[in-house]
């Protein structure tokens, strides 16, 4: 196991559709085995001490494609959203609590799930051990965009000024104002717009031949030690 463990690791969960192509299945039903896959990895993140998961789920994109695939993602993130609240209900008076976040434009999401969304962040707002966020809807580019209207609202407002504007002030009007270690992406070699302004100095590492279904507790480890072993200067 690592010696240096990081405290933040992002996850682009790349590789379901291949998956279940290869495996000979629909290919949108490749999320259901990444769906268990997340299952595992939180577990994972548990065992090795790590305080703060960013999953990106969904991109904006993705809640773009063919309506059966959609669904079937909707599906899930129903049934995932049921199972926090049924965790949430088994371990409330528990010393370990999760502080869970969903970031994204859930406006765009149906009305049901959007309430199970707002009611699980209510019900784990106040809590400190560990936090979850999840990025549905997501898009870095919504994210920059959002916090520049937040910004501009408030110039127009006379509350800030144009000079005072500056990129401390800039991260605290993001979605998610923490910045991840190390940012794990399966199946390709890009970020694909993941935080593009919380990642500038995460380590990232691209595990270009493993499709997200096939990521394994080895892998994960291999990530860890991997992060390790690298010397993180933040520009200097």
């Amino acid at each position: 196991m690592a010696e240096t463990i990081p405290k933040h690791i992002a996850i682009i969960p790349d590789g379901n559709r291949r998956y279940a192509k290869k495996k000979g299945m629909a290919s949108f039903e490749g999320h259901k085995a990444g769906s268990d896959k997340f299952r595992e990895a939180l577990k994972w993140c548990k065992e090795a001490g790590i305080k703060e998961i960013t999953f990106w789920a969904a991109s904006s994109d993705n809640l773009k494609r063919d309506k059966k695939e959609v669904d079937f993602l909707i599906m899930l993130f129903h049934q995932v959203c049921d199972e926090f609240l049924k965790d949430y209900t088994k371990k409330k008076d528990k010393t370990e609590k999760v502080m869970i976040r969903f970031i994204g434009d859930l406006s765009s999401l149906p009305k049901q799930l959007h309430d199970k969304m707002d009611r699980i962040m209510e019900l784990t707002k106040d809590y400190t051990d560990h936090k979850l966020n999840m990025l549905v809807g997501y898009g870095g580019e919504w994210e920059l965009a959002l916090a520049a209207k937040k910004i501009a609202e408030k110039v127009k407002q006379g509350i800030l000024k144009p000079e005072e504007i500056t990129p401390e002030v800039f991260e605290k009007h993001l979605e998610l104002q923490s910045k991840p270690d190390l940012v794990i992406r399966t199946s390709q070699q890009r970020t694909s717009g993941l935080l593009p302004f919380q990642i500038a100095y995460s380590e990232i590492i691209f595990l270009e031949k493993i499709l997200w279904p096939d990521f394994s507790k080895n892998d994960f480890n291999d990530c860890l030690k991997e992060y390790s072993n690298r010397i993180r200067t933040f520009g200097h």
